[in-house]
């Protein structure tokens, strides 16, 4: 063999031995060493719900649990197991006053308890009258309408005046909320129509007098308003809005008062 052959042969079984040195040593290098750092959180116990509970349900130990919450994240309504560790047994047969979703935090302003009112009086809102009307199929929009949609309330008059049938409608407030068809507080899952022959509505304490007195003077409608509406709360119409706002319809050849237009 030449030299030069030689000496090839003798570069590359260098470079072959410190290839194979190189891979030995990857293989064989020791494990990274990982720490893993400790974030220490500080948390209370904070009572919550165990599971959904609708407006005027009747609570039971069964409904609430404890559960670990962000000491910094605990707001002033929230119940602590530090300071009320026999909150669970207090708040039992207490009344829902709004749906609560399974995990809420549970506040005193969410519960009523028995003898302090009932369902009705606990979801009626500080200075508001909760007051019914009589309501039929006709009346209140094929029976369609539910608990906390909101309507506008019209009086229809019906007179007879020189052997003429005059028929009068006013609107007499616009944006009131429905608490309660007949004894149905809350729009349940699946049902549709609301039974009962009376509509219990959220009105001002001026507002429920006129109601009452509007009861006995001719039929009570409810006309349902579009949920894009609930945000906005219309004042009580006056007496000249009433009659700005009514048209005139002919009828056998007379005019009368028909419709009042929002």
């Amino acid at each position: 063999m030449k030299r030069g052959q030689l000496l090839g042969v003798a570069i590359a079984g260098v470079c072959g031995l410190g290839a194979f040195f190189g891979v030995m040593s990857l293989v064989n290098k020791p494990a990274e060493r990982v720490v893993r750092e400790e974030v220490t959180t500080n948390t209370t116990q904070v009572l919550v719900t165990k599971s959904e509970i609708n407006l005027g349900q009747i609570t039971g130990p069964e409904s609430f649990r404890w559960i670990d919450w962000p000491q910094n994240a605990v707001m002033k309504s929230y119940i602590q197991r530090s300071s009320r560790p026999n909150a669970i047994e207090e708040l039992k047969d207490s009344v829902a006053r709004a749906p609560m979703l399974p995990g809420e935090p549970v506040t005193a302003m969410k519960l009523v308890k028995p003898g302090d009112g009932g369902v009705l009086a606990a979801i009626l809102p500080q200075g508001m009258r909760a007051i019914s009307t009589r309501i039929k199929e006709e009346t209140s929009v094929g029976r369609l309408i539910l608990p906390n949609d909101h309507v506008d309330v019209i009086l229809t008059v019906r007179s007879r005046r020189n052997s003429v049938d005059q028929v009068i409608a006013t609107t007499l407030f616009r944006n009131i909320r429905v608490l309660a068809i007949g004894q149905q507080i809350e729009a349940k899952d699946g049902k549709k129509l609301a039974e009962g022959n009376t509509a219990t509505l959220e009105l001002m304490p001026l507002q429920a007098e006129e109601l009452a007195a509007a009861n006995s003077q001719g039929e009570i409608s409810l006309s349902l308003r579009s949920i894009a509406d609930f945000g906005t709360k219309d004042q009580p119409m006056s007496a000249p809005d009433k009659r700005d706002t009514a048209i005139k319809v002919i009828r056998y050849g007379v005019k009368q008062r028909a419709y009042g237009v929002d």
